[in-house]
C-alpha cells in the first residue's frame, strides 16, 4: 500500500500555524475592535523569514494596544497573499483570434475585451517557498498558475474555478484552464476530493462537485483525451467521496423503493479558522459545548455548500444558530452529482473502460430517478429541497413524505433545468414540454427580477437570499433553458442573459469593477448583506459574463447599458 501524501502527514502540523492565527485574529478584533475587521485577512499571514512560530504564540498574548499590534504583525508575518506571486499567463493575449464572434457592438466589444483582461491581474503562481517550508503558510502549494476570485480571496476555490474556466475557454486561455484542472486533481490526489479552497483550514470541506464538468468542458474545447486519463482515477475519487457514508441518504418512495440522495456535511465542529471570531460571537448565544458544536458543524457544512449563507439551510430563517444544513437534502447537490457520474461514463467510454461507463451510466440514471421520484413537486413545477426529521442522525432508510418538500423558493429548485444543456450524448434528462412548464414555473415565482435571477424571494439580510443575485445560478438556469428545445424557453433565458449582462456592465462603468454578486432590483447595483463587505475581482462574474457573450452575442443595435 501506497503511503499517505505528503501533505496529510504535515496536516497536524500545518494546522498549529492556523491555532495560532486564530489567537491573532481574536486578539487583533480585541484591540482594533469590530470596524473594518476582516477576520480572514489574520489566518491568511505567513510567517515572516526568520520569524519563529513559539515566539509569535508567546508575544501574542501580550499585545494590548493598536500600535502593538502593528508591531507584532511586522515582526513576526508577511501581508496575506505574498505567498502568492504575479504570473503573465503565457496563452494571454490583449485580443484572441476568434474572440466572441457574434457581438458585434462595440461597446460590448471594448468592455468585454476589458473584463478579459482581468484574467491577468487575476493569475498567479504559489510562491516557491510555499512548498519549501509549508508548516509556515496556511496556503498550500499547487503544481500550476492559479485564478483567483478576487479581493480577499487570495486563493483558488473549487466551484468558482467552474465559471473560471468557462470565461478562459472563452478567452482562448487553453493553458490556463488546463492548469486549473490540474490543481484540483492535485488536491483530491492528496486530499482525497477537491477542498474549498486552497488553504490548510479548507481541509475539513468540499464544495460544490463541478471537476468532472471542468474536464469535460475543456475536452470539448481542446480534444486533450491525455486530460482525460489523466483526471480520470481522481474523478472517481472525488464521486467515492460524495457518496461515501459522509454523504449518501437513503430515502424510501411510497412504491416501497430506496433511493440514494447526498447532502453536505463538513467534518467538522469547530469555529471555522476564517471567520472564527464570527462563528463564536454566534455560539455565545448558546449554553452547552454540545450544542456549540452542533452549530458549528452546521455552519462548516453550509459553507460546503457553497451557500453561505441562506435561509435555505435555517429553520428560523431571522436565526442563524438554527442551521440544520446536514438534513437537508439539496437539489442542486444531486444535480451536480448526477452531471457527474454521465461525465464519467462519457470519459469511461473515450479511454475504453467500457463496464465503467455502463456502471456510471445506470447510477446516473438512478440519481435521475431519485431526484425526480424525491425531490420533483409536480404541484409548483419545481425539484424542492427535502428535510430529514432533525431528531434523527441520519442513519437508516427514511420514509418519503411530501410534508418534508420545503416549499419555500430557491434559485436552486431550478438547478436540474442545466442538465439539459450536458447530455453528453447519452439522451435528454428532461423533455421539452416538462422544461417549459419549470420555466413557466419560474416566471411567476418572484425570483425573477429587472437585473436577474434573485436567490430566494426572502430578504433576510443573507448574502445568499434576496436581493442578491450570483453569476452561477443565472447560468446554470439560462444554460438549462437555452437548450430544452423550446424556442420559448431559449428567448426566455436570452432576456435572463440580457438582464445579467446589462447589470454587470453598468456596475462596472460606475464601479470600474466586476462584482462578487448584485442587487437584481435594479439595474447597475452591487449586492450586499452576509458576514464580509462585497468583493471585487472577480473570477466568476467575468466567466459567466464571457460565456454569455459568446453564447447569445450582442448585435450593434442593441443597447448595452441599462435600459431607460
Amino acid at each position: 500500500m501506497a503511503p499517505p501524501p505528503r501533505h496529510l502527514l504535515l496536516l497536524p502540523v500545518l494546522l498549529l500555524l492556523v491555532s495560532l492565527l486564530q489567537r491573532v485574529q481574536s486578539g487583533a478584533l480585541r484591540v482594533l475592535g469590530p470596524r473594518d475587521f476582516d477576520p480572514k485577512l489574520y489566518v491568511d499571514l505567513p510567517l515572516a523569514p526568520g520569524a519563529d512560530r513559539a515566539a509569535a504564540e508567546a508575544a501574542v498574548a501580550a499585545v494590548t494596544t493598536r500600535g502593538e499590534m502593528e508591531a507584532f504583525l511586522a515582526r513576526y508575518f508577511a501581508r496575506a497573499g505574498s505567498d502568492l506571486v504575479e504570473a503573465d499567463p503565457p496563452d494571454f493575449e490583449a485580443e484572441p483570434r476568434g474572440f466572441l464572434p457574434r457581438v458585434a457592438s462595440g461597446e460590448a466589444r471594448a468592455w468585454a475585451l476589458q473584463v478579459h483582461a482581468l484574467w491577468k491581474d487575476l493569475a498567479r503562481r504559489v510562491a516557491p517557498s510555499v512548498a519549501a517550508r509549508p508548516d509556515r503558510h496556511t496556503l498550500l502549494p499547487l503544481p500550476g498558475r492559479v485564478v483567483v476570485p478576487g479581493s480577499r480571496f487570495r486563493e483558488v476555490y473549487y466551484w468558482d474555478s467552474y465559471w473560471v474556466v468557462r470565461g478562459l475557454l472563452v478567452s482562448k486561455m487553453y493553458d490556463t484552464a488546463k492548469d486549473i484542472v490540474l490543481n484540483l486533481v492535485y488536491l483530491v490526489e492528496e486530499y482525497g476530493f477537491v477542498l474549498n479552497g486552497a488553504r490548510s483550514y479548507y481541509t475539513n470541506r468540499s464544495q460544490p462537485p463541478l471537476l468532472s464538468s471542468m474536464v469535460l468542458e475543456l475536452y470539448a474545447a481542446t480534444g486533450d483525451l491525455g486530460l482525460v486519463r489523466r483526471a480520470f482515477p481522481s474523478l472517481l475519487k472525488e464521486h467515492s467521496f460524495w457518496v461515501s457514508e459522509l454523504h449518501n441518504v437513503e430515502i424510501m418512495d411510497n412504491h416501497g423503493r430506496v433511493h440514494n440522495l447526498s447532502r453536505y456535511q463538513a467534518m467538522w465542529n469547530k469555529p471555522r479558522p476564517e471567520s472564527a471570531t464570527i462563528d463564536e460571537e454566534l455560539a455565545s448565544k448558546l449554553n452547552s459545548t454540545a450544542a456549540k458544536e452542533k452549530l458549528y458543524h452546521q455552519i462548516a457544512s453550509a459553507a460546503e455548500s457553497g451557500w453561505d449563507f441562506s435561509s435555505r439551510w435555517m429553520s428560523n430563517s431571522t436565526d442563524m444558530t438554527t442551521l440544520v444544513t446536514t438534513f437537508v437534502i439539496p437539489v442542486d447537490l444531486n444535480t451536480f452529482i448526477c452531471k457527474m457520474e454521465r461525465d464519467i461514463a462519457v470519459f469511461a467510454e473515450l479511454i475504453g473502460e467500457k463496464a465503467t461507463a455502463e456502471i456510471f451510466s445506470q447510477a446516473s440514471k438512478a440519481r435521475h430517478t431519485a431526484i425526480e421520484s424525491l425531490l420533483w413537486n409536480s404541484e409548483m413545477e419545481q425539484w424542492l429541497d427535502y428535510w430529514l426529521p432533525t431528531d434523527g442522525n441520519c442513519q437508516g432508510v427514511y420514509k418519503w413524505e411530501l410534508k418534508s418538500q420545503n416549499r419555500k423558493i430557491f434559485a436552486s429548485n431550478f438547478i436540474p433545468l442545466w442538465l439539459n444543456a450536458h447530455n453528453s450524448g447519452l439522451g435528454p434528462f428532461l423533455d421539452e414540454a416538462k422544461s417549459v412548464r419549470v420555466m413557466r414555473s419560474l416566471q411567476t415565482s418572484g425570483l425573477v427580477c429587472p437585473a436577474g435571477i434573485a436567490t430566494s424571494v426572502s430578504n433576510t439580510g443573507q448574502q445568499w437570499d434576496f436581493p442578491n443575485g450570483w453569476a452561477p445560478l443565472q447560468h446554470l438556469i439560462a444554460e438549462g433553458l437555452l437548450n430544452s428545445g423550446s424556442t420559448e424557453a431559449k428567448e426566455f433565458a436570452e432576456d435572463i442573459a440580457t438582464r445579467w449582462v446589462r447589470t454587470n456592465y453598468a456596475a462596472y462603468k460606475s464601479s470600474g469593477a466586476m462584482h462578487e454578486k448584485y442587487d437584481v432590483e435594479a439595474c447597475g447595483k452591487s449586492g450586499g448583506g452576509g458576514e464580509y463587505k462585497p468583493q471585487t475581482g472577480f473570477g466568476w462574474s467575468n466567466g459567466v459574463l464571457l460565456a454569455f457573450l459568446e453564447e447569445l452575442g450582442w448585435s450593434q443595435d442593441k443597447e448595452i447599458g441599462c435600459p431607460s
